[in-house]
């Protein structure tokens, strides 16, 4: 029998072709060839030497960013969505890849569209439609056939340009380049406008979007032999060559033409050029380019977010040939780019795309920044860089929207914002980790050290951090919910595993899945499981490790035990957890009733008179976790005193007004009950939990007696003095 061998994938595209002349074509467009004398001829040529530079010079620091971050990871398909991604997480980088995708997509239909303009001008009668859907099928066929004959063309489309700039450059044998240049110009504005002015940014505006090709060679990351290496040698070549090709050609422009001349004919470098006609093939073989290497990256980001399950029922879209190209995806942005050539005019929406390129640059740059900043050990890039790089190519993006578009701009924020939402919904997987965690722990570690020096009481910060004890996980699953509804929305949960060497590694996988189903319900929660033979000192020992945590419990739920079993070791614990400052919550479940429908809860407060220093020491803690569970259970909370005549019910009810008053829990009802206390827990109203403090004296039977009598679930508490139900 024999076995098919698998054809082996290609071997990767190199730094010249994979980025260096993708990303140099799409740079050097159609902006060059037929509004860079426009902009020299209204800002003059140290204004536009200014705006060159101001332009490049986001760009370039965006491609260093590009460059330092791609030299620290391994860079996955996709390029900056990719880089996002491993950093971020996949849902702020699917919220920026799935605009950038369709920015991409809508980016050929422009491409086309500059395509047709120079076209016309050698055949002004074919119609429009028939030039945009001709080129339009021409690059759909280059680019569904492989990603390397799309590289071949781009060579033929090099040499085009080389001519191109070989025309320009012959002027020197063939005209005087006499015109004395205008060092700075009058912004008279564009004929279609009648020439009614404009200020710098204005112009600034319309030749920013030439400087937005940075990432034609980094979205074939997937695709590249070595992309830590290719990426920042071909961006940062082709960025330097643009630059230097913009400022010679303007320094040309502002010689061989008048300041007239370059606002009012957008072909005056195809006219004064030592032969047009090779300036014109530059023209069209830059735009095709461009649209080719915007179909071909548009597709890889596609079918990386695909790949990540960004796109819901998309993985059709994530296939690969045997060659490794993405042809579901290459079809799907041919079809997204159809619905923009029929749109038929771009300029609408073109300020758009340009934003959503600007927010995915300037992400690449707050990547670096957060990854210097927290100083992570992970962050080792071959190619560092100042952190200023970083936040000029962060700030200049920011700014570049602004000045470009400030509408758009804020709509383009708000997608991205939308898609964030929607994508942190749908909580995707990642395939590797990310510095989230690492970004939250940093912060939380700065507020630690604020805080610890700030000092003072942190009864306003209370919120309940419960400690668990378990011996089985099963005791967790009769209580899931009141714990749940205890530390519910903003508190955590510590569950301490306590086992016998020999079955610890079982509890612990059992815990890890206890956990992880309250953290699903918006419960933080963390486990750990401590080696022992006993309760009380297994968990003694766990709370002395944890009292000089800063994030560490304040208070311990226990369940009341049951006849026979761990009564004294239960009881020890109680009594020594007011040695670590915790408080204590026991809870006693109805054999019959269980929590009922967990609506109402009834506190019985043993001294109305709530002063500050006065011992009642459950009081602020009853009233707190009344008021957590009325908030998560929609349910009413009643306050409930014994007095011992009936003359001395309307001091105490008055008193209970004030106390609800002075607690602000609102819809809380009050009850002055007379007689003995056991009578008065047999006449008061039913509750789905009945609450008391905890005695001094621990009586566990006399607990189970109090459920019987109240017919209901009961919690027991006492407080540790860091509660206030007055903060």
């Amino acid at each position: 029998m024999t076995t098919r061998t698998p054809r082996a994938k290609s071997k990767g595209y190199g730094t010249f072709g994979g980025v260096f002349v993708p990303t140099l074509l799409t740079i050097l467009g159609v902006i060059m060839y037929l509004r860079l004398g426009w902009v020299v001829g209204n800002a003059g040529i140290v204004g536009g030497t200014v705006i060159i530079l101001i332009a490049m010079g986001i760009s370039g620091a965006t491609g260093l960013s590009l460059s330092s971050v791609t030299t620290n990871i391994r860079i996955g398909a996709g390029g900056a969505y990719s880089i996002i991604s491993r950093s971020l997480g996949i849902e702020v980088a699917g919220s920026i890849g799935i605009p950038l995708f369709l920015a991409q997509a809508f980016a050929v239909a422009m491409y086309v569209f500059g395509f047709r303009t120079g076209w016309q001008m050698l055949f002004p009668a074919h119609p429009d439609l028939v030039v945009d859907f001709a080129i339009f099928l021409v690059v759909v066929g280059i680019a569904s056939i492989s990603a390397r004959f799309a590289f071949r063309v781009q060579f033929v489309i090099l040499a085009l340009f080389v001519g191109a700039i070989a025309s320009v450059a012959a002027t020197v044998f063939t005209l005087p380049l006499d015109q004395p240049p205008q060092l700075i110009g009058d912004f008279p504005g564009a004929p279609e406008t009648g020439f009614a002015g404009m200020g710098f940014w204005a112009v600034f505006a319309i030749f920013f979007p030439a400087a937005t090709g940075i990432m034609a060679g980094a979205n074939m990351s997937g695709e590249l032999a070595e992309p830590r290496r290719s990426i920042p040698i071909g961006t940062m070549a082709a960025i330097g060559v643009a630059t230097a090709v913009y400022l010679s050609l303007a320094l040309w422009l502002s010689r061989v033409a008048t300041p007239d001349e370059l606002v009012s004919n957008y072909a005056v470098m195809i006219d004064r050029a030592a032969w047009g006609p090779a300036v014109l093939a530059g023209l069209l073989g830059s735009t095709c380019s461009a649209a080719l290497s915007s179909l071909v990256g548009a597709s890889r980001i596609l079918s990386a977010l695909a790949a990540h399950k960004a796109l819901p029922g998309a993985a059709p879209l994530a296939r690969t040939t045997r060659k490794g190209e993405p042809r579901n995806a290459v079809f799907v942005t041919a079809l997204v780019a159809v619905a923009a050539l029929l749109l038929r005019d771009l300029n609408a929406v073109a300020p758009l795309i340009t934003m959503f390129f600007l927010i995915t640059y300037a992400m690449v740059n707050v990547v670096v920044l957060l990854e210097q900043g927290l100083g992570l050990v992970s962050f080792r890039p071959l190619l560092r860089i100042p952190r200023g790089v970083a936040i000029v190519g962060a700030v200049g993006c920011i700014f570049a929207m602004f000045v470009i578009n400030p509408v758009f701009s804020l709509f383009a924020i708000a997608v991205v914002v939308a898609f964030y939402s929607y994508l942190t919904r749908r909580r995707l997987a990642a395939p590797y980790g990310d510095m989230r965690s690492s970004l939250f722990v940093a912060v939380a570690e700065w507020a630690v050290k604020k805080a610890s020096r700030v000092g003072g009481s942190r009864e306003r910060a209370w919120k309940p951090n419960l400690l668990i004890p378990v011996e089985k996980v099963d005791e967790l699953r009769g209580t899931f919910r009141l714990i749940h509804d205890i530390a519910s929305p903003k508190g955590s949960l510590t569950i301490m595993g306590l086992a016998p060497p020999a079955g610890v590694e079982q509890l612990a996988g059992r815990l890890t899945e206890a956990a992880g189903q309250f953290r699903d319900e918006e419960v933080f929660a963390t486990e750990t499981v401590v080696e022992t033979d006993g309760f009380a000192d297994g968990f003694l020992a766990g709370m002395g490790a944890l009292r000089g945590a800063f994030f560490r419990p304040n208070t311990v739920f226990l369940p009341v035990p049951e006849p026979g079993g761990e009564v004294e070791q239960r009881r020890t614990v109680v009594e020594r957890a007011r040695d670590y400052d915790l408080a204590v919550i026991l809870f006693a479940d109805h054999p019959v009733a269980g929590v009922g429908r967990r609506h109402t809860i009834n506190v019985w407060v043993r001294n109305a008179s709530w002063e500050r220093g006065h011992e009642v020491a459950e009081l602020d803690l009853l009233l707190l976790i009344a008021y957590k569970l009325q908030r998560n259970w929609n349910g009413r909370v009643r306050l409930l005193t014994v007095v011992e005549s009936i003359e001395e019910k309307p001091a105490a009810t008055a008193e209970l007004h004030r106390l609800v008053d002075l607690a602000r829990m609102q819809q809380t009802e009050v009850y002055a009950l007379a007689g003995s206390f056991e009578e008065a827990v047999d006449r008061a109203p039913q509750a789905d939990v009945s609450m008391f403090g905890l005695p001094e004296e621990l009586d566990f039977d006399r607990m189970r007696h109090l459920v019987t009598r109240s017919s209901s679930a009961a919690l027991f508490v006492r407080g540790a003095g860091d509660e206030n139900a007055l903060g």
